[in-house]
């Protein structure tokens, strides 16, 4: 059950575009949002726009983190590159004994934290990277179209997005990730090759047919940490990677009262295991704008008991998949299933 007491959330990186939203979504619930990161000023402006407590702390002064940290119940880390950051704060989380939950997009990162799952059992809380668009919300789509399976012969995850206008923190991840991407095929983790093989694929409207490539983020990391693939391909769509790639693309700009842009995206996951197949999709607007609600939705269950154990989960394995996709209609995210489909040849 929640107590006033663990009401108190640590926000890392407050300041920032995903931070923001996630401080208004805590807002929302009725949780109290502790702003922490390292640019005072950043702190200030927040303080000033939102009446919430600020606390200044660098990724790497363990004793500042231990003081941002102190009378929280969880820390949400939305600074990356998370490369750099995930490990000294999750270290804090660890020591103070409060839950750890992050947006990384490295697959560096997410397996780096994964491999904690010794202590964060040992301290009894939930450590839960990637619960974000990129990573979590594959993983909960997956994990609820193979129905309560733990393995499957293929899952196939495929991105289409209207465009991308990245903000200043996927940048500087872009700039600092250099570690070689992974996916899996016939029983083997596999390096992603370069040029990367190119498709097409059949998306729900608006998107139709449209060209992607092999490119896979975190989904190739939580997924296969708690259910066994024999196959795992993820797959994008080419016209925001070439926003993504422009250095003259601007950042987002919202269109709504919650900064929200008007990026459409469609989320198409694939499962097929022996003689069935299944389909799960979600759809909505602006993928940094919806991380907020997957992430406070997962804060949410883990302080109400609605987790499945403690310890360094995925989110598919932390969550009743498909209680918790059902959720995020509040949050104007679409999600549907369909079953005994016909498996796409790749």
């Amino acid at each position: 059950m929640t107590t006033q007491a663990s009401r108190r959330i640590a926000v890392y990186g407050a300041y920032g575009h995903t931070g923001r939203f996630v401080v208004a979504e805590l807002l929302r619930r009725g949780f109290v949002p502790v702003a922490c990161g390292r640019d005072a000023s950043g702190l200030a402006a927040l303080a000033a726009a939102t009446g919430v407590e600020v606390r200044t702390a660098s990724a790497d002064d363990a004793a500042a983190l231990d003081a941002a940290f102190a009378g929280t119940a969880a820390v949400l880390h939305c600074a990356g590159p998370f490369l750099d950051t995930a490990t000294p704060v999750l270290d804090a989380a660890l020591r103070a004994r409060i839950h750890y939950l992050d947006v990384a997009a490295e697959q560096r990162a997410v397996a780096d934290t994964l491999a904690r799952d010794a202590e964060a059992r040992a301290a009894g809380v939930t450590v839960l990277p990637a619960m974000a668009f990129y990573g979590g919300l594959a993983d909960l789509l997956a994990t609820a179209a193979l129905g309560g399976a733990t393995d499957a012969d293929a899952v196939d995850i495929a991105v289409a997005l209207d465009g991308w206008h990245p903000t200043r923190g996927t940048r500087l991840t872009g700039d600092r990730n250099h570690y070689p991407r992974t996916y899996i095929e016939h029983d083997e983790t596999r390096i992603l090759p370069q040029p990367a093989p190119v498709r097409e694929t059949d998306f729900p409207a608006p998107f139709g047919r449209q060209e992607t490539v092999l490119l896979t983020l975190t989904e190739a990391v939580v997924i296969p940490h708690h259910l066994a693939c024999r196959n795992l391909h993820a797959w994008m769509n080419l016209a925001p990677l070439h926003d993504l790639r422009d250095p003259a693309t601007p950042p987002p700009v919202g269109v709504d009262d919650s900064g929200r842009s008007a990026q459409r995206f469609v989320l198409d996951v694939r499962v097929r295991r022996g003689g069935h197949a299944g389909r799960a999709t979600a759809s909505g607007l602006d993928i940094y704008a919806v991380t907020a609600p997957l992430l406070v939705e997962a804060l949410q269950r883990i302080l109400d008991g609605r987790v499945r154990g403690c310890g360094a989960l995925a989110p598919g394995q932390a969550f009743d998949a498909r209680d918790f996709l059902a959720a995020l209609a509040a949050a104007g995210v679409a999600v549907a299933f369909e079953k005994e489909m016909a498996w796409p040849s790749t």
